[in-house]
């Protein structure tokens, strides 16, 4: 399969473009480092709440393709009308699960010796994590709940049919609630990576609904 690239998605092949290289680093971590003299190490506050930050994401897509200037006049003015300074979802067609987000610009080039052009696609202030395209869904009833989880932290929109009352714990700590039908958020259920167990205690269904997303 020819590799391809999709933004907002728009299949850039479909375009006529063929996708030459792309660099997906991975984010830098924030970083706070206060030196302290007479001490031999430094104080670091990389994980000053718990976990790792990270900066920007960046990344750059380099594409192709051969014919004449205004053949590719035309391919650089449709791919720019609809997305330069646009806030785009990327995926590439290795890994179709996942997805990338952030403010993409466009540079175009063009050798009229070789009658090959370029479009280099990137982005400075894209989201860290990339994320699952889709939704993770889990629905159960009274008993423990057992949710999966990548390596993002995420706080699941919880939705609840009958008066319930969730039981979990984050470390050392135990939360409960207690609450009636509808939607809920609860900023101390965070999932982490891995298994995240809840107990449940309700006459109706709870269903989970949180986005995955790793590095």
């Amino acid at each position: 399969m020819k590799p391809d690239v999709t933004l907002n998605g728009l299949s850039m092949s479909s375009l006529g473009w063929l996708r030459e290289s792309i660099s997906f680093p991975t984010p830098e971590p924030q970083t706070n480092t206060i030196i302290v003299p007479g001490r031999n190490s430094p104080i670091r506050y990389t994980e000053a709440l718990g976990r790792v930050s990270y900066q920007p994401r960046n990344f750059q897509i380099t594409l192709s393709m051969l014919g004449s200037r205004p053949e590719f006049n035309r391919a650089v003015s449709g791919t720019a009308n609809q997305l330069a300074g646009r806030l785009a979802e990327v995926v590439l067609s290795e890994e179709p699960e996942l997805y990338c987000i952030g403010t993409v610009q466009l540079a175009p080039a063009y050798d009229p010796r070789t009658g090959k052009g370029t479009l280099s696609i990137s982005c400075k202030d894209g989201d860290a994590y990339r994320y699952h395209t889709e939704v993770t869904v889990a629905t159960v009833g009274s008993g423990t709940a057992v949710l999966a989880n990548d390596y993002m932290p995420v706080i699941p929109l919880v939705v609840i049919t009958e008066e319930t009352t969730l039981k979990w714990y984050v470390g050392a700590d135990e939360f409960n609630k207690t609450v009636s039908a509808g939607m809920w958020t609860f900023p101390e259920l965070e999932l982490v990576h891995g298994e995240n167990t809840i107990q449940i205690t309700t006459a109706g269904t709870v269903t989970f609904r949180y986005r995955e997303g790793r590095l």
